[in-house]
C-alpha cells in the first residue's frame, strides 16, 4: 500500500519526525524557495511549515492531493485559510505550544525595561561603568495592566502577581470570575491606561485590535508607564509609541513584534529605554518541540480521516471520548440518507436522543453533512468543505437533542425535508460492548440491521414471493446475501439486505421491476 506523503518545508525538531511515525513517506523542501516549493507540492497529502513558507491560493492549487496544512506554531499569516477551506484542505496549528515561552518573554522584557538591562549591558561592554545612569524601578507594589486575558495574558498575570504587583486587566470577553482566578481585577481600557505603571499586551491581531494602543490611548497613560508588546505587531502603534517616549509621557518599552517584519529599522530603535527582540516569543527549544509534536499528531489524525478538534477551519470544538465512537455511525447515516432519498434535503435535522446528550454532540451535525455529500459530489468531501457544500446547495442543518430515547440507550436520526416537501428519515445506533453500528429505522419502519459495506433497501407491497424473487435474482448474478430483515406497516413492507458485493445499477432495475418496488436503493459504504 502506498504511504501518504508528508512534505516538511522548514526545519523542525527531530521529535516532530518521531511523532509522525513510520506510516508516512516524508520528503523535504526549502519552503522559502518558491520555485522548489510549487512542484514539490504536486502529489503530497500534507505539508508542515513554520513562518517562512507561504501557502497561498497558488500553492494550494498546485497541491492537488493536499488534505492538511500544518503550521508548527501559532500565527497563520502565511496561510490562505479561505482558499484552503474552499479546497477542502484542513489547516491546523499549535495554539498552545508557545504560551509559556511567550509569557516568559513578556515578563523578561518587562523586567529588562524596569531595570534598564539592555543599555546597561551595552554600556558596560563598551567600557563604561555607569551605575547611576541606569537606575531603575522595582515591581513590588506597582500596578501592571494586562491587555487581553487569554491563555498567555493569564499566565503573565499569575506570574506578576508573585512579584507583589497589583494586576488589573482589560478584556471585553473575560468574566470577573476568570480574572479573579489569576488574581486580576477587570477594568475598562481607559482605567487601565490611567492606573498602570506597566502595560503588557496579549491580544490577537484583528481589525478591532489593530492600532488599539495608538496616539489617543498613549495620551491617557499614567506618566512614566512602560509598555510591553510581545503579542502581535500593529496592536501598538510604533510611531505613536516612539513619540510618547520622546515627549516623556512613556518611560520605556519592551517590543518583540512589529507591524512589518523583518524589522531592521524603527523609530523605537533610537531610544535607550526601549528593549527590542526579533520576534522571539516562541523561540525556545521547548516551544518548538511542543509545536512540532502537536501538528504531527494532527497530521496523523487528518490523514487518517479523523476530526482534528483544534483545526482552525473546522467548527468542531472539543470532542469527548464518549462522542467519538458515534462519528463513523453518523457519517454512514448521512450516506444512507442520500442513497434512500436520492437527493440532498433543503432542511436536515440531526436528532440525537439518549444518554449521549449529556456530552456536546454538536460535531455530529458536521459529520452528518460530510456523509450527506460524500456520494453526491465528484470532489473529495472533507470536514472542512462540507458546510460550504451545504450552503452552496441550499441545505440548512440543525442539531436537535433529547435526553430520552426509546428502545436503545442512544439513537441518532437524520430527518430531511426534500425540495418537494417530502420527508425522509434514517436512524442508527451503536450496540453492545463492541459498539456495533446498526441501522434501526428508515422512514418510520423499525429495523435492527448491522451497517455493512453493501446494502439494498426496497419498499414494496407486502405479498408472498417477493423475498424469494429477490434472492433468485441476486443468486443468478452471483451476489451473496449476508443477512436481511423485513419490516411491515399494514400492506407495505421494507426489505433491507446486507450483500457481499456491490449491486450494478442494471441489476437493481431488474429487482425493482420484478417485485414492483416503489423505491429501491443500493447503498455502498466502502471507503
Amino acid at each position: 500500500m502506498t504511504k501518504p506523503v508528508v512534505l516538511i518545508a522548514e526545519e523542525l525538531s527531530p521529535a516532530t519526525i518521531d511523532a509522525l511515525g513510520p506510516d508516512f513517506e516524508v520528503r523535504t523542501v526549502e519552503g522559502s524557495d518558491r520555485d522548489a516549493l510549487l512542484p514539490a507540492l504536486a502529489d503530497v497529502n500534507a505539508v508542515l511549515i513554520r513562518s517562512a513558507t507561504t501557502m497561498d491560493a497558488e500553492a494550494i492549487a498546485a497541491a492537488k492531493r493536499l488534505k492538511v496544512i500544518a503550521r508548527a506554531g501559532v500565527g497563520l499569516d502565511n496561510v490562505d485559510v479561505a482558499s484552503a477551506t474552499r479546497a477542502g484542505v484542513m489547516v491546523v496549528n499549535a495554539p498552545t505550544s508557545n504560551i509559556t515561552s511567550a509569557a516568559e518573554l513578556a515578563i523578561a522584557l518587562l523586567l529588562a525595561t524596569a531595570r534598564n538591562i539592555a543599555p546597561a549591558n551595552e554600556s558596560l561592554k563598551s567600557g563604561a561603568w555607569n551605575r547611576s545612569k541606569y537606575s531603575g524601578v522595582e515591581l513590588l507594589d506597582k500596578t501592571v495592566g494586562v491587555v487581553g486575558l487569554g491563555r498567555i495574558g493569564a499566565l503573565v498575570a499569575e506570574r506578576l502577581k508573585c512579584f507583589g504587583m497589583k494586576v488589573i486587566a482589560y478584556d471585553p470577553y473575560a468574566s470577573p470570575a476568570r480574572a479573579g482566578m489569576v488574581g486580576a481585577q477587570l477594568v475598562t481600557l481607559d482605567e487601565l491606561l490611567a492606573e498602570s505603571d506597566f502595560i503588557t499586551i496579549h491580544l490577537p491581531k484583528t481589525p478591532e485590535t489593530l492600532g488599539l494602543i495608538g496616539e489617543e490611548a498613549l495620551r491617557k497613560v499614567k506618566p512614566g508607564v512602560r509598555v510591553i508588546n510581545a503579542a502581535r505587531g500593529g496592536i501598538v502603534d510604533e510611531i505613536a509609541l516612539a513619540r510618547a517616549i520622546g515627549e516623556g509621557r512613556v518611560a520605556g518599552a519592551g517590543v518583540d513584534v512589529f507591524a512589518t517584519e523583518p524589522a531592521t529599522e524603527s523609530p523605537l530603535f533610537t531610544y535607550e529605554s526601549v528593549v527590542v527582540t526579533p520576534h522571539l516569543g516562541a523561540s525556545t527549544q521547548e516551544a518548538q518541540e511542543k509545536a512540532g509534536i502537536a501538528v504531527a499528531r494532527s497530521v496523523r489524525l487528518a490523514l487518517g480521516g479523523e476530526l482534528v478538534p483544534d483545526a482552525v477551519n473546522v467548527s468542531s470544538g472539543f470532542i469527548a471520548e464518549e462522542v467519538r465512537p458515534g462519528i463513523s455511525l453518523v457519517e454512514k447515516l448521512g450516506r444512507v440518507f442520500t442513497a434512500v432519498a436520492g437527493a440532498v434535503p433543503a432542511q436536515l435535522d440531526v436528532e440525537v436522543c439518549g444518554e449521549i446528550t449529556e456530552h456536546d454532540v454538536s460535531v455530529w451535525k458536521l459529520v452528518a453533512l460530510k456523509g450527506l455529500f460524500t456520494d453526491v459530489v465528484e470532489d473529495a468531501v472533507t470536514y472542512v468543505n462540507a458546510p460550504i457544500l451545504a450552503e452552496q446547495r441550499g441545505c440548512q442543518a440543525r442539531l436537535v437533542t433529547d435526553a430520552k430515547a426509546e428502545d436503545f440507550r442512544n439513537i441518532t436520526t437524520l430527518r430531511g425535508t426534500l425540495q418537494d416537501g417530502s420527508v425522509v428519515s434514517v436512524s442508527g445506533t451503536l450496540t453492545g460492548p463492541k459498539m456495533v453500528e446498526k441501522l434501526i429505522g428508515i422512514n418510520g419502519y423499525d429495523l435492527e440491521v448491522p451497517l455493512s459495506a453493501h446494502m439494498l433497501v426496497f419498499d414494496y407491497e407486502d405479498r408472498p414471493g417477493v423475498i424469494g424473487s429477490v434472492g433468485k435474482i441476486l443468486g443468478d448474478a452471483r451476489v451473496n446475501i449476508g443477512g436481511m430483515q423485513v419490516s411491515r406497516q399494514g400492506d407495505r413492507a421494507i426489505g433491507v439486505l446486507n450483500v457481499d458485493s456491490a449491486v450494478p445499477p442494471a441489476l437493481g432495475t431488474v429487482i425493482c421491476d420484478a417485485v414492483e418496488a416503489t423505491t429501491f436503493s443500493a447503498i455502498n459504504l466502502e471507503d
